[in-house]
């Protein structure tokens, strides 16, 4: 076989109970975690409320999966404190590791045995037995839609095959608590968009959340965010909340959305960015698909935009004012942090 998997896999009969009600899901207080000098993560708080999807991002090698390895029990943090579903990270991560369904960035099941007895290994490491196996092993093949894939060995399932049966085997102990490590990574927009829908789903039913990833439209499907950077958690709420941060189209600026068009109206979007880069008032300009979204002081129009633009080959110049994406808003909190951390240096050796 491929070897042991790398999810929780706690021994526990029957269904484990449902975290308390009206309380957070899941608690960090200055959670910390230091592996020798280096420090992974670095005083991170926040709550995640029941029946939300939370999504937490953050730049590779930021601490995202360190706090998701603290939350399941796998690792003791250094300092600080967190619970999920009512139990200390610390005290009692066998009965955090029972009531959690994990899945890992990568695929970690047994990828010779077939799908079926994937999920029926998974549901006896989870404590399921006869008849009470047979159900949940029935309900999770209906619910992501895997029956015709059973005897099909899990090595040879496509990448949004092989999620959607680590999925099940996360769900096959009926878990209220969800931590998804990047797993949508590596599989096509259509595979990503279906495992997006069971999440919803799930979601509805009041199971609690808890996503990374990378992908800026995902982030803006969970009800909260929370962005970590350099091991320290820089921003975290819904994304309505974080797009209206004083940071993120400052005092006495406004985001344009500009389209740039050929004569025979094909999109030239790193032609337009190079010329309003050049433009005085304009402090930021990035390409977003086809268009580029600018960040301008308030002198800049959407006439003067046009104006500029238009010429240098191009025909026409498409420009509406915007409100700031998600990504705008990690950009700008990024830089800001990066700022702040060039003037720690600069003042740390003056």
């Amino acid at each position: 076989m491929s070897g042991p998997p790398t999810s929780p896999l706690p021994s526990v009969e029957g269904r484990p109970a449902p975290a308390p009600t009206g309380t957070p899901t899941i608690i960090l207080q200055g959670l910390t975690k230091r592996f020798g000098t280096l420090t992974a993560v670095d005083d991170v708080s926040f709550t995640v409320e029941p029946g939300t999807i939370f999504g937490f991002l953050g730049p590779n090698g930021s601490g995202k999966s360190t706090v998701i390895r603290m939350l399941c029990g796998l690792i003791a943090p250094t300092g600080g404190t967190a619970s999920v579903g009512g139990f200390d990270v610390v005290r009692d991560p066998e009965r955090i590791r029972e009531r959690i369904g994990y899945m890992s960035q990568r695929f970690s099941l047994y990828e010779d045995l077939s799908v079926l007895e994937n999920l029926s290994f998974y549901g006896r490491v989870y404590g399921l037995r006869g008849s009470r196996l047979e159900v949940r092993r029935d309900a999770v093949v209906n619910l992501v839609h895997i029956g015709d894939r059973l005897p099909q060995r899990a090595g040879t399932l496509s990448g949004g095959w092989k999620q959607r049966l680590a999925l099940a085997c996360a769900l096959i102990h009926e878990p209220r608590i969800l931590f998804l490590d990047e797993p949508t990574a590596g599989i096509d927009p259509v595979a990503r968009r279906e495992l997006w829908d069971l999440l919803f789903q799930l979601a509805g039913e009041g199971r609690t959340l808890f996503v990374t990833t990378h992908y800026m439209d995902e982030a803006e499907r969970c009800s909260e965010v929370g962005y970590i950077y350099h091991s320290r958690l820089i921003v975290s709420g819904a994304p309505r909340e974080l797009k209206r941060l004083p940071g993120v189209t400052p005092a006495g600026t406004q985001r344009f959305e500009v389209r740039c068009l050929a004569p025979d109206g094909a999109s030239l979007p790193t032609r337009g960015l190079m010329v309003v880069r050049r433009m005085a008032g304009v402090r930021d300009a990035t390409i977003f698909g086809d268009a580029v979204h600018l960040l301008a002081e308030e002198g800049v129009t959407a006439a003067t935009l046009r104006a500029a633009v238009e010429g240098n080959g191009i025909a026409r110049a498409e420009v509406r004012p915007m409100a700031p994406s998600l990504e705008d808003v990690f950009v700008a909190l990024t830089h800001a942090e990066e700022a702040k951390r060039r003037g720690a240096r600069a003042g740390g050796g003056a």
